[in-house]
């Protein structure tokens, strides 16, 4: 069923490898783009003839976990939308709060997404955030739950900073769920509602970016008369590694928040700078290019 087609560029398995990796980074604070970026150069997929087509996909994939986290947070989507109809006012509230936190990176995506694309979608600079994001979050530390743990009772001012935050992580290989909870436990959410808005916030967030990427990609195979990424990649190896990213991106949301209340982001801080210096290595001796 999902054989590699003639001129296909995706294989199965490596559409199962960038589904995993998505939907294990995704939400944990460890980078998804910088991840699959680097996932892409050791399957040896970063070729200059379909990199932007595999561009695409590597954000259009993320649409995986925006449906793990819809499933898995259903009563809160839930809530909001009552909010949103004047049926609950927690509701209402929490909707606001994530619309506001949405705008600034929204706004930063718009004006600077192409030339984020041009000069950060390689590897040296996912390195240097993966590493600068890594000496963060060892600094942040801290574990427990010792802010506010009411997600619908966030203030608009901490709404806001949250999405300020969030403008950082247009750099890849920075992690949009590093920025986002950890400068909720520096506003003063308690980690499992910083965790919470991070996840609730990555589904307009996500969202936005997933159909920029997929129609912006088809409106220029379209003007162009040349090939639309699910011609270049294969649209069942794609279909594949939507659905893998899914489920992985499920059980990583579920593993995470218990993670974060008993160790905090030390770990992953931790994490993030030996990796870092790994990935140093093999692009210094050419294991990666």
């Amino acid at each position: 069923m999902f054989a590699r087609e003639e001129g296909d560029v995706l294989a199965w398995w490596q559409a199962i490898v960038l589904g995993l990796v998505e939907g294990i980074t995704e939400y944990l604070p460890v980078s998804s783009t910088g991840h699959l970026i680097l996932a892409s150069s050791l399957l040896h997929l970063d070729r200059p003839e379909t990199k932007e087509a595999l561009d695409a996909y590597l954000v259009v994939v993320q649409g995986g976990a925006i449906l793990a986290v819809l499933a898995l947070y259903r009563s809160r989507v839930v809530q909001m939308a009552r909010g949103l109809v004047g049926r609950d006012a927690d509701g209402l509230r929490l909707a606001c709060s994530v619309a506001l936190a949405f705008v600034p990176a929204a706004a930063a995506g718009l004006l600077l997404s192409k030339a984020i694309k041009a000069t950060l979608f390689s590897d040296w600079p996912v390195l240097a955030a993966l590493a600068a994001g890594g000496l963060w979050m060892i600094w942040l530390g801290g574990s427990g739950d010792r802010g506010s743990s009411d997600v619908a009772a966030i203030s608009w001012r901490t709404a806001l900073g949250v999405g300020l935050f969030q403008t950082l992580a247009l750099w890849p290989g920075t992690s949009r769920s590093m920025v986002t909870i950890g400068g909720g436990m520096v506003l003063g959410l308690g980690t499992v509602a910083a965790a919470e808005f991070s996840f609730l916030l990555g589904l307009p967030t996500l969202g936005a970016a997933c159909v920029h990427d997929l129609v912006g990609n088809l409106r220029h195979a379209a003007a162009a008369g040349g090939p639309s990424m699910f011609e270049q990649l294969g649209a069942q190896p794609m279909i594949l590694g939507f659905a893998v990213a899914t489920v992985s991106a499920a059980l990583a949301v579920r593993w995470l928040v218990s993670f974060l209340t008993r160790h905090g982001l030390a770990p992953f801080g931790w994490y993030r700078l030996a990796l870092s210096a790994i990935l140093a290595v093999l692009l210094v001796s050419g294991a990666v290019g």
